[in-house]
């Protein structure tokens, strides 16, 4: 079981944190981050549900986790395992985590694929989504995997759509000219751009646009 106890600062002020593994009591909680994370005009048809999460403790627990702030759920992430052909990287978020069910999880997979991650915004100025994806790092590392890959809402783009291509977003958000909600925080927490890719998920704000972004474990070497 994965468990792990330290401090985070509100301003000067130590504040304890745990990360664990979740479990079925925590369903109410993870519900309720989805939906205070994720508000319209995301769909709330893409809102967890018991099945989805039952699948996420059963199929790959080890990628269920979730950070409490005091005993409170504060906010989780989920992932499963694929096998990534970096030379075939298109594909839509229903298609690669079986719109959310993860019955496609792979334990031969070569690689950790994010389906979510979500912190409730009472408790955003802590840091607590970096934790959890340093936290899905230590996973990464522990199965010998060789990267972890995840496709990043880009939530500003519908404001410069109309100026910029996707990628030219994109380029702009890694050069610092704009910030992206979503993008800027990826990058904060060590991911890099592996592509745009078209029809990622069904998103008005990003134009149904994403963009591919991995962490390379660095005790992995690729041949």
């Amino acid at each position: 079981m994965y468990r792990k106890e330290f401090f985070v600062f509100e301003k000067d002020k130590p504040v304890p944190v745990v990360i664990r593994q979740y479990d079925e009591n925590d369903f109410t909680d993870l519900i309720r981050i989805q939906q205070e994370s994720f508000p319209p005009p995301f769909p709330s048809e893409l809102w967890w549900n018991e099945e989805q999460l039952k699948n996420h403790i059963t199929l790959f627990p080890e990628g269920a986790i979730c950070i409490e702030v005091n005993g409170q759920v504060a906010g989780s992430m989920t992932g499963l395992l694929v096998d990534f052909d970096p030379s075939h990287p298109d594909h839509s978020w229903e298609d690669v985590t079986d719109n959310g069910y993860i019955r496609n999880h792979n334990s031969n997979g070569n690689t950790l694929y994010v389906v979510d991650i979500g912190v409730r915004p009472l408790y955003r100025k802590l840091g607590l989504g970096k934790w959890l994806m340093f936290s899905m790092y230590d996973v990464v590392v522990h199965l010998g995997l060789e990267r972890l890959l995840g496709g990043g809402r880009m939530p500003g783009y519908h404001k410069e759509a109309r100026n910029l291509s996707p990628e030219q977003y994109l380029n702009a958000v890694v050069k610092g000219e704009l910030k992206d909600p979503v993008i800027s925080f990826l990058l904060r927490c060590g991911r890099t751009p592996v592509k745009v890719v078209a029809n990622y998920l069904e998103d008005e704000e990003s134009c149904n646009f994403g963009t591919l972004m991995e962490w390379k474990n660095p005790f992995k070497h690729s041949i």
